[in-house]
């Protein structure tokens, strides 16, 4: 059930590929030489990877694309994940209309009906040694979804749009509402700065006040899910008091 489309944002530029290794790898070669935010889309990925180098399973038919934007402060960066979750929230729901529920999982899925339908991937981007921006990797479950099987082990199963909704979306039809949604919500964190991101954030998250783990690189973190806070880290309240985490994944 396919929504009024959004105008295109203004001054956001859009590469479209057949066939690439990965559009983070696209938008790595191309840093510094768009002077505004690029959207890279591919109709196929062959060398697709999620968070910590793993692989992600790459159908033609969902949704392959990064986001370039140029910035140099790395305190506002990585914030770029959850301005991707909130555009991704109302792109899907978009596409979808208002009956499948959604929800977003920190730090980078998107969750339809419980199961994981999207997930986001920020990396540098790096021209003559100085960090010239981010980009912001965005994979999304449109007509197919990897296998039980294919995902690591205790993992969110994944889901696809059409699986769940029965709606047919193509690519460019989903990123004709991902690109304006997202103009949106970066507008807010750079004009207005991270709060007003961070409550619409928190509005939307799966399992807030339940308990979860965090599995770090050296330990894992179970504790109830209190908040998000001001620098966007995980807050659990665990046996032995508060705990800040910055970067893990997360298990339910």
């Amino acid at each position: 059930m396919l929504t009024k489309v959004p105008e295109w944002p203004a001054g956001v530029g859009h590469q479209q590929f057949l066939e690439v290794s990965s559009t983070l790898d696209v938008a790595r070669q191309e840093a510094g030489q768009f002077p505004n935010a690029t959207w890279f889309t591919a109709t196929l990925q062959t060398a697709s990877r999620g968070r910590r180098g793993r692989s992600w399973v790459a159908p033609e038919g969902n949704f392959y694309g990064t986001l370039s934007i140029p910035c140099t402060n790395p305190v506002i960066a990585p914030l770029r994940s959850f301005v991707a979750a909130l555009a991704l929230h109302d792109a899907l729901r978009g596409v979808m209309g208002e009956g499948p529920t959604l929800a977003l999982k920190w730090p980078n899925d998107v969750l339809l009906n419980s199961g994981k339908v999207g997930g986001i991937l920020l990396e540098s981007l790096m021209v003559q040694g100085q960090m010239w921006g981010v980009a912001v990797g965005i994979g999304v479950n449109l007509i197919a979804a990897p296998s039980i099987a294919q995902v690591e082990g205790g993992a969110v199963y994944p889901v696809s749009v059409k699986g769940e909704s029965g709606e047919d979306v193509t690519p460019d039809a989903f990123l004709k509402h991902l690109a304006p949604a997202f103009a949106h919500w970066d507008a807010q964190l750079t004009s207005y700065g991270f709060n007003g991101i961070r409550t619409a954030w928190l509005d939307r998250a799966a399992r807030i006040g339940e308990t979860i783990t965090a599995r770090l690189s050296n330990e894992e973190v179970t504790g109830r899910f209190e908040t998000v806070d001001e620098n966007g880290y995980l807050v659990l309240n665990t046996p032995k008091g508060t705990r800040q985490i910055a970067a893990g994944d997360v298990f339910f």
